[in-house]
């Protein structure tokens, strides 16, 4: 019940052949004219060329602002929780001297 069950390949039908022979057979190669090389034009930049379109440029501000309310409102989530388990530590401290120094008062 446990154990996986692998499925069972098919097996062919029948025996599988090439239905007609083929035949390769060589070609020839017969030299052209030579073609001049092209004439010489100013060198490729290396860096590509980015076109910035209106609606682009307003996809990247949204983007990035985005960008920024997200990682901001991580930012003083985590400040938040930090600063809520300090106090809360801080009000521990704080009960338990009281109980400690009420303890020591009794005796």
């Amino acid at each position: 019940m446990f154990r996986p069950q692998l499925p069972t390949m098919p097996q062919p039908t029948g025996l599988v052949t090439p239905s007609t022979a083929v035949v390769v057979e060589p070609t020839t190669i017969t030299p052209g004219t030579p073609v001049p090389p092209p004439a010489s034009t100013a060198p490729a930049s290396s860096r590509a060329v980015v076109q910035l379109t209106p609606g682009t440029a307003l996809a990247l501000i949204g983007g990035g602002t985005g960008m920024v309310l997200v990682v901001g409102a991580v930012l003083i989530s985590m400040l938040l929780a930090v600063a809520i388990t300090g106090a809360s530590v801080a009000v521990c401290a704080v009960v338990l001297r009281s109980l400690l120094n009420a303890d020591a008062k009794r005796r």
